[in-house]
């Protein structure tokens, strides 16, 4: 393939966005919840298509990998 043949990054960055939007929105005409992140309390929400929100999780604390299995051994 030819550098021409390639789409623009925001060409793609654009249609990655429509792409979620037009799931979200088909996830709430068919009222199934969607997991959503908040970033000021980090914390995972299961948000229903009338708006309510339940916490369902947690962000895991920073740290590499190898870090946080030690932890727990």
């Amino acid at each position: 393939m030819k550098r021409e043949d390639y789409i623009p990054d925001e060409l793609v960055i654009k249609r990655a966005n429509e792409a979620v939007r037009i799931e979200l929105e088909k996830k709430r005409a068919l009222d199934i919840p969607v997991a959503v992140f908040d970033r000021k309390t980090q914390k995972i929400y299961q948000q229903k298509s009338d708006g309510t929100r339940i916490a369902v999780g947690e962000r895991i604390k920073r740290g590499r990998y190898s870090e946080r299995i030690s932890e727990k051994a």
